[in-house]
């Protein structure tokens, strides 16, 4: 007698692109992985390394990292500085993680939609043998209205002053922090975003007028007191 598969059997990953369309895709992961009583993983893929990505895609990143652990996702995947074409990555994240069941967005934003127009499921059909895809309609109502809210992102440090700290685009020994900073368009002043790698994590913080508003949670080796070394 052959074996038959149980719901316990079933391993979902949930594909998700950069657009407000990526927290209904993990949702919707989620009711299919309770309905099923199986565990679901999150995975997004990118050709740029992750340091280079910019305040929207840093933001979405975030939440839905946030949002998969709020919902007890088994893994969020983020695979960047990813060269491949993006169905070999699914395939390998699928393969590893023995996925039995694949959600993709019907029009996912920005480089997915060109890729997905008559050829992406075709392709993902192709590659994921014995893995059910569904392709779950999106609100093509939702739309990204801050697209063009930050310029294009610049080299930034930061260093500690008496009053806290403060971007500079200098080089020097008192800086603590490099990064991006992505400046707001439309401001005189320097009133953004600035992005940076601390403790092996992304973070950012809000600028206002070269300072930081909110409080910088620093690596447990850093001590902000201290000069960096040379």
């Amino acid at each position: 007698m052959g074996n038959i598969k149980s719901h316990m059997d079933e391993r979902i990953l949930v594909c998700v692109y950069y657009g407000p369309n990526g927290e209904r895709l993990i949702r919707r992961g989620y009711e299919l992985s309770q309905l099923s009583n199986s565990p679901f993983y999150v995975l997004t893929v990118d050709q740029l390394s992750s340091d280079e990505f910019d305040a929207e895609k840093a933001n979405y990143i975030d939440h839905w990292r946030e949002l998969s652990k709020e919902l007890g996702a088994k893994k969020f995947i983020l695979k960047d500085n990813e060269p491949r074409p993006i169905v070999k990555a699914i395939k390998e994240v699928a393969y590893k993680h023995n996925i039995t069941q694949v959600i993709i967005g019907e029009r996912p934003q920005n480089r997915w939609e060109e890729i997905t127009k008559g050829s992406f499921v075709n392709a993902l059909l192709r590659e994921l043998v014995f893995i059910d895809i569904h392709v779950v309609s999106v609100d093509r109502a939702l739309k990204v209205s801050d697209e063009a809210m930050y310029e294009k992102g610049i080299r930034g440090y930061l260093r500690k002053d008496e009053t806290g700290f403060v971007l500079s685009f200098t080089k020097s020994k008192r800086n603590l922090f490099e990064g991006v900073f992505y400046k707001e368009i439309g401001t005189d002043f320097n009133n953004g975003i600035f992005k940076f790698v601390c403790g092996g994590k992304s973070h950012q913080v809000r600028v206002t007028e070269d300072h930081v508003v909110e409080e910088i949670k620093e690596a447990p080796n850093i001590n902000i007191n201290e000069k960096p070394s040379e």
